[in-house]
Parts: structure tokens; sequence; C-alpha cells
């Protein structure tokens, strides 16, 4: 099978790619990425200038009018984005997920639908064959990808409660056995009509465990009669995204468009959702950040003064949510480098936490923001279109019940056999400039690899116990983590005595409920071990009043009683969040200077 544009890209190539030892490895990934993300927002420029091509206002004008912004794909195309998603033996820039993460928040913080249209989706079909391509597959799609081409994923059809499957692909054996004929339709695939190639999970089993398996075809190779592009969709979020529909009629496909072994699409699928899912999620966790930001300018009337008493907590809250999506997105990212048969349970779980927290500060920040301005209001427009656009990415309700279906069949042993006995992870796991091993799609495991994120909240809490004498907010900090480790240790007893697999045990709202707390352990965890985590270069974070916080707001959702956080936590994080505000930073772990 040959995938190919016209254009070759010899390694190195791609402008903004990190400096390389001979060896190949980023001599310096973070800063490198910090650097490639400055760049993408230097180029689209400041969303909130009215006549910017690439602002919030033209964002929304394509999405009332269900068109993509092709002015900002191109630009995003014309600069190498693509190069991101590319693993960097091939010739890409792909070393780890948290530094994909980076690169790609300034393009959320514009517009969800165009973190997709510039490549994520991509990047959800191309690592299947990262994972279990041959190097002849992996070759043409990354020569693809690097030229400027798209690729798009055929997801496998779910069946409905009453049994019968709808928008099924499938592939059986000819009567000679010499190929496979591909067969069956979906009518909901973003960049369908865009995208060069596709990745099709396609049913090849009818029963057992292996049922289904992944095919990499080429379009332009297929039988013009046995491939046929549906129309468009129309959806209620991500407006400026094109969805549309394929269908297969008896398509012939050798064996060669084989992605791994046959059967493996179920495995391959549930071990790249994980990275996948929480890269997303932690992506778009900035795009909270205009909101956050028209809501201090509410709140202080646009001048260079504290808001109103009655806003200090709302503000600083939100901003302290924002810092926890972060920790936890970015330390599970981490682990898929660094702990890669480890970390699918905790990163699972930040793929339905994170979009939690994140709709919660929406509905925060509407408090803040008010009423004002009517509905073709630009800021009000901005929050709408939010709101419509994280369900329709998978950040919504559907896409966390996909999650916790996942996650509940694991909580049973992860309580049996790795919470409160599991060693703790290695410290350079939340340490922000450790090195750490790049991402091996091939490596990530699913399920049976312990929970790092537990065993980081049961050294935690210890060292802060032996800690206590020291008083003040460390003491404090300590009796919050030890109220933590106890909900732990109460959710241990309770995941005990789930079955080892689904079933009607785990269904329901109780069990949605165990998952929900597990999630919110898991943040918990990642705020004490970022914050254990921090270089003395960074004052704020360094200190302990946003990990209080951060904690107390934590413990609020898991109905924990804990001590009361002084009011000097509060009004510590509002200041940072008001100097961030003033000078033009992010409002994640980062502060980066943004393109305002």
């Amino acid at each position: 099978m040959t995938l190919t544009t016209g254009i070759a890209f010899p390694p190195g190539a791609i402008d903004g790619r990190p400096a390389r030892s001979r060896r190949g490895t980023a001599t310096d990934g973070r800063s490198a990425a910090l650097c490639r993300a400055a760049r993408v927002d230097t180029l689209l420029k400041n969303p909130y200038d009215p006549a910017g091509e690439h602002g919030f206002a033209a964002f929304l004008a394509a999405d009332q009018e269900r068109r993509p912004a092709r002015s900002a794909e191109r630009l995003l195309a014309d600069a190498g984005l693509a190069a991101e998603f590319v693993p960097a033996r091939h010739g890409g820039g792909l070393t780890r997920a948290d530094l994909l993460m980076k690169v790609l928040r300034p393009v959320f913080r514009r517009d969800v639908a165009l973190g997709f249209a510039g490549g994520v989706t991509s990047l959800f079909a191309a690592s299947a064959v990262w994972a279990a391509g041959t190097d002849a597959q992996q070759r043409a799609l990354a020569q693809l990808l690097l030229g400027g081409g798209r690729t798009t994923v055929v997801h496998p059809g779910l069946a409905p409660a009453g049994g019968i499957r709808r928008e099924e692909v499938t592939a059986r054996r000819t009567v000679d056995g010499t190929a496979m004929l591909v067969s069956g339709r979906k009518d909901v695939i973003i960049d369908a009509a865009r995208a060069d190639v596709y990745v099709v999970h396609a049913r090849t089993a009818e029963t057992g465990p292996r049922t289904h398996s992944v095919l990499l075809l080429d379009p332009a190779q297929l039988p013009g009669t046995t491939l046929q592009r549906l129309a468009r969709v129309a959806t209620d979020g991500m407006r400026g995204a094109v969805f549309s529909g394929l269908r297969f009629t008896r398509c012939p496909v050798s064996d060669d468009a084989l992605v791994g072994r046959p059967g493996d699409g179920a495995a391959l699928a549930l071990r790249m959702n994980q990275a996948n899912r929480c890269l997303v999620a932690g992506a778009a966790s900035a795009a909270l950040d205009p909101v956050l930001r028209a809501a201090v300018h509410t709140a202080t009337d646009g001048r260079n003064r504290p808001p109103a008493r009655r806003w200090h907590r709302p503000l600083a809250g939100v901003f302290t949510d924002l810092l926890v999506c972060d920790a936890l997105a970015t330390v599970c990212l981490r682990a898929l480098g660094l702990l890669p048969d480890q970390a699918h349970a905790p990163t699972v779980a930040a793929t339905y936490t994170v979009p939690a927290l994140l709709t919660d500060a929406l509905e925060e920040l509407s408090a803040v923001l008010g009423t004002h301005g009517g509905g073709d209001d630009l800021l009000h427009g901005i929050l709408a279109k939010l709101a419509r656009d994280l369900p329709a990415a998978g950040l919504g309700r559907d896409g966390a019940a996909a999650c916790q279906a996942v996650i509940l069949p694991q909580l049973g042993a992860l309580a049996r056999q790795s919470w409160l006995v599991e060693e703790e992870p290695p410290a350079e796991l939340f340490c922000r400039r450790a090195d750490l091993p790049p991402l091996d799609h091939g490596a990530l495991a699913f399920a049976g690899g312990g929970d790092f994120l537990a065993a980081a909240l049961t050294a935690a809490a210890e060292r802060l116990g032996r800690a206590r004498r020291a008083g003040g907010r460390i003491a404090l900090l300590a009796d919050l983590a030890e109220a933590f480790l106890t909900e732990l240790r109460l959710l241990r007893e309770q995941c005990a005595l789930l079955p080892g697999q689904f079933g009607d045990a785990l269904s329901g709202p109780a069990a949605c409920a165990l998952s929900d707390r597990y999630g919110l352990l898991a943040a918990a965890a990642a705020v004490l071990a970022v914050w254990e985590g921090q270089e003395a270069d960074d004052p704020f974070l360094a200190d302990p009043g946003w990990a209080l916080l951060a904690l107390s707001r934590l413990g609020r959702r898991l109905a924990i009683a804990l001590p009361d956080v002084p009011g000097t936590c509060v009004t510590g994080v509002l200041d940072e969040l008001l100097r961030r505000h003033r000078t033009g930073r992010s409002f994640d772990l980062d502060g980066a200077e943004l393109a305002l």
C-alpha cells in the first residue's frame, strides 16, 4: 500500500522542531515545546482583535455559518503543525504527549473545532498505526502527514440497548481467501470528506474478544464504485468541523491494509484512547482561558483594581480548578512515556474528571458574567459556543459514560492489589523540568498495571504527616492529605467488593459514583504530587496556598469534612490570577505569555 502526496520532508526540516542531540533526543523538551507553542500563538495573533482573521469573532462567524475556519487551518498547515503528530523517528516532532498538549493549547484556546481540524483528528487515526503498524505503513503515513495530508478514523459501531448493531463496517474474507471485502457505513465521521486516508475499525468476527480489526485504507486505490462519501451531517457542537459519512460496498482490500494482527481492533482502541482523550481534555482546558479572562475583566470593571469581595472565591476557585486540570492531565500524559504499563487507570480517570471540572467552572463563571450583552455579544457567544463544543469533542456526559464503562471493571482489582500497597512512582514524573522517555504508543498497556496516583497520594500524605510539626499551612496541608487518604481507604473497601468484569453490579448511579470519587481522588493526588515537585523558581506554585484551595474544592465535591482554608489562600491565588490577567499570561501551570 502506498500513501503519498508527492512531497517529501527531510528529517529536521520542520520549522520550530526542538533541537536534538546525535542520539535523537530532545535536549530541552519542555522549553522547546513552550517555544513552539508561543510560535503558534503568535501566528494566530490577538484573538480579541474584532477584525482579526483568526480571532474569536472570526471563529464565532464560522461556527454560526457552519463552515470550517479555513484561513486558520491553512495557517496551521503552512506552519507545519502536522509534524507535531508524527513521531520523531519518522521525521516529525512528536516526542512526549505532555509536550504536544502544550503546543496544542494556543489552538484550543481559540476554538475547539480548530483543534480537531488542525490535526488532532489525524493523530487519533494515526496513533493505532504508530502503535501496531508495519514500518512501511508508518513511513507512508508519516510522509502523508508531513506533506500536508489528512487522515481520520472510522470508529466501530456500538450496539444500542436492543442489541441491533447499526452503522457497522465489516470485513469478510473472499471465498478464495485472497482478500477481504469491506462493507457497511458510518454516518458521522469527522473529516471523512477531506481525509486522504482512513483508519477503519471493521468487524472481522461475530463473537469473542477479538471481533474487530484495524485497516489502513487509501481511497485513491479503491475501486470507485465501492466507496461512497455521504452528505455532511449537522451537529449541535463543533459546527465549524466537517462531519459526514462513508459507505463501503464489497470493497476489496488486501492483507497489507491490516494494522497489527486480525482481531487487535478493540485492544488498540482502548490503549490509544487513554492517550488521545486525555490529550484533548488537557488541551481543551485552555478553552476556558478567555472565559475566565472575561470574568476577571467584568468583575474589575476593566480597571486595574481588585474585584468586589463576593467574586473573590469564584474567580480564585475557577483559576485553581484550571491548575488542577493541568496538574492531572500533565502527570497522566507524562506517565504515558515513563510508566506506559501503569498509566491506564489514572489516565482514563483524567479524561472524565477534567471535563467535569471544566463544565462546573463554566457554570461558576456564568454567575460572574451575568446575562448582559445579549445573544450576539462576543463574550456570551464564546461561552455558548464552548458549552456546545465540549460535549461534541467527547468532553461531555456521553464521553464520561464511555470512560467510566472502561474504568469501573478495573476498580475492584486496583482496590485489592494496588491501593495503599503500591510503590511510589519516580519523582521525575512530577518535576516539570525533568527529562522523560519519549512516548511509545506500542508500549501502552490496557488495565492491570496499577495506579501510580494512588501510590503518590499515599506517599505524600505520609510525608506531610511527618512534617506536620512545622505548623501553619504545612500542618493544614497534612490534615487535608490525610483526609483524602482516609477517603481512599473507604473507596478501597467499597471497590474491593466489585466483580472483576463488567456486569449488572457495575452499572447504575452507585457504580458511577464510585468512578466519580476515584477521579477526584486522582486529581487530589496530582495536586499534591505537582506541588511537591515544584522548583523554587516559581514562588506561587511552590507555596502551599493554591494546593490548599484546590484540595478544599475537591473535598467539597467529595463531601469530605475538611478544615477551613484561610482567607489568605484565596487572596494569594486571586492576586496571582489578577497578575496573570494584567500581564497577559496563561491560566495554567506554565503561566506562559500570550499574544493578547
